[in-house]
């Protein structure tokens, strides 16, 4: 199967992910006044922390999400089978999916994929977090290039990340999770949340993504980082659309939701609903408000920006 046919599968995968998980139930998507194109998430880590982790899911379902995105709580927390079944058939019960997670960031493992020294203990972890994810249901990992390594140049912490990614590929080729191509998301991060991190700028990244060639390997496209250091946001989506598989949203600064900050954020909904993105468009933001009513605001905002 070749990269563009691969691609329209993830793309077809991406679609039915915004269907509600539970026969019956309402779409939460299609309660916008006008739906978006794309389906939307929220990545939990900025809202309801101080709750249970089920009402939390309920909380999100109530701002009419349908996909959630994690950062390794269940392994955080130390989750026993029972928590797994009582997370399970919560998402169930609200129609939420896990769409992606950031679980290997938090599991102990920082140094990453530019450092070539790494890269065994990174797949054998890489290996373990496949077990949860598949629990869970949740086909997507996100992944971090980890810190500058002193001493390496640039350059050979560049192709590490390519050949590491490369490695993890192979882990995944052609498994699927719940019907869904398992993937790899890179993520860059931004110099001024993780001073000391490797990757800061999309433009790497994509050119790292590229270079590994894999459909199951694609760029996770954070808005917020990239305003913060380098802009031309737009520019970006229309070059790089073909391997961009998430996307994350907050406005600047802050990290706050859309609408607060400098970024025209309904530009930039209109711009992948044109460029036929398919994949979801997460809210990684930290609401200066009412949490419920935010996210909301924030799926309003997609569905009027993109209505013809």
């Amino acid at each position: 199967m070749n990269r563009r046919k691969f691609a329209q599968t993830l793309a077809t995968a991406a679609l039915a992910a915004a269907a509600p998980a539970v026969h019956g139930a309402p779409s939460n998507q299609s309660e916008l006044s006008t739906a978006p194109p794309y389906p939307l998430s929220v990545m939990l880590w900025t809202v309801f922390n101080n709750l249970p982790f089920e009402e939390r899911l309920a909380k999100v379902a109530e701002a009419g999400y349908s996909n959630i995105e994690l950062v390794g709580e269940y392994n955080a927390n130390h989750w026993t089978d029972a928590d797994f079944a009582r997370a399970i058939a919560a998402a169930k019960r609200l129609g939420i999916r896990f769409d992606s997670t950031a679980g290997m960031e938090h599991a102990g493992h920082v140094d990453g994929l530019a450092d070539p020294a790494q890269r065994d203990p990174f797949l054998a972890e890489l290996k373990q977090a496949l077990v949860p994810m598949e629990r869970l249901s949740c086909p997507g990992m996100i992944v971090l290039s980890g810190n500058t390594v002193p001493g390496l140049s640039r350059e050979a912490q560049h192709q590490s990340c390519v050949d590491t990614l490369k490695r993890g590929a192979e882990l995944i080729d052609g498994k699927q999770i719940d019907g869904q191509p398992m993937r790899l998301l890179l993520e860059c991060n931004h110099v001024g949340e993780a001073p000391k991190c490797f990757l800061t700028a999309a433009a790497e990244g994509i050119e790292i993504v590229r270079a590994v060639n894999h459909p199951q390997v694609q760029f996770l496209y954070d808005i917020y980082h990239e305003q913060m250091g380098f802009g031309d946001l737009i520019e970006k989506l229309d070059k790089h659309i073909d391997v961009i598989g998430l996307v994350h949203i907050a406005d600047v600064p802050g990290r706050h939701e859309p609408g607060t900050g400098e970024i025209n954020y309904g530009n930039i909904y209109k711009k992948l609903a044109q460029l036929n993105y398919r994949y979801n468009v997460a809210m990684e933001f930290r609401p200066v408000g009412d949490p419920v009513a935010a996210l909301r605001a924030a799926r309003e905002l997609v569905g009027q920006s993109t209505a013809k």
